[in-house]
């Protein structure tokens, strides 16, 4: 059994969030009784991870009750190369029932992650049927290349052939084409995301959008997108 990975376009946990945190919620099987959720800040580590992660467990935690769905959440502080090899924060993201990457700079989770304790702790969780969640930076790091200030690196590959773009709106599309698409290799397909909306990717199946925002789909190849809302599913 493998769980659904989750993509968001950023400003998570804020007010409107509220139907993203809990379609992710429900995804957990209601035979769950309490659902375990680790928020990690790594994308934030240059700034404040505690304030980030303490926004995620605050925004589940008044969701949760809201869905009368019991939760376990804690801040999971893998913020450098350390503790992303420390085998007690990679324990409980291996016990994890949902796992959250919030937002911050492109370039850290995959720098950070890649080949350590802690992300194959988040691997085995997956494999075991959790949730794993990115907003942001977050969900940009779990795609196959990444745009980063300093130029694209490879991410993290759960969405190979891949590239997110968060914060996306009618408005800002061809800016966001020309900042997050510069110099991507050939083949790859796009993702834009507006803020407040996600896409839920179960293992088989239609991706499905959660939000109050539009999500645009551009297939390698292709010109223009195709756009879905809320409730909507993409063909991918």
């Amino acid at each position: 059994m493998t769980g659904s990975i989750a993509i968001h376009g950023g400003g998570e946990f804020m007010p409107g969030d509220e139907g993203f945190l809990g379609a992710l919620l429900a995804l957990v099987p209601k035979s769950t009784r309490l659902i375990r959720i680790a928020v990690v800040p790594t994308a934030a580590a240059r700034g404040r991870p505690d304030l980030a992660a303490a926004n995620g467990i605050a925004a589940f935690e008044r969701v949760a009750g809201d869905n009368g769905r019991r939760i376990a959440i804690e801040s999971v502080r893998v913020v450098d190369a350390a503790s992303a090899a420390d085998p007690a924060l990679a324990d409980v993201l291996g016990r994890a029932d949902l796992i959250h990457l919030p937002g911050g700079d492109p370039d850290l989770i995959p720098a950070i992650m890649s080949g350590s304790a802690a992300w194959a702790a988040v691997l085995r969780a997956l494999a075991r049927g959790a949730i794993l969640a990115g907003a942001s930076a977050g969900a940009m790091a779990l795609a196959g290349w990444t745009w980063t200030p300093d130029g694209g690196v490879p991410g993290l590959g759960l969405l190979p052939g891949l590239i997110v773009m968060p914060h996306a709106t009618a408005a800002s599309w061809k800016q966001a084409r020309a900042r997050f698409g510069a110099s991507v290799p050939a083949g790859l397909a796009a993702i834009g995301l507006a803020e407040r909306t996600g896409v839920i990717m179960p293992p088989i199946g239609p991706w499905r959008v959660v939000g109050e925002g539009e999500v645009r789909w551009l297939p390698s190849g292709q010109r223009e997108p195709q756009i879905a809302r809320d409730g909507e599913t993409i063909e991918h």
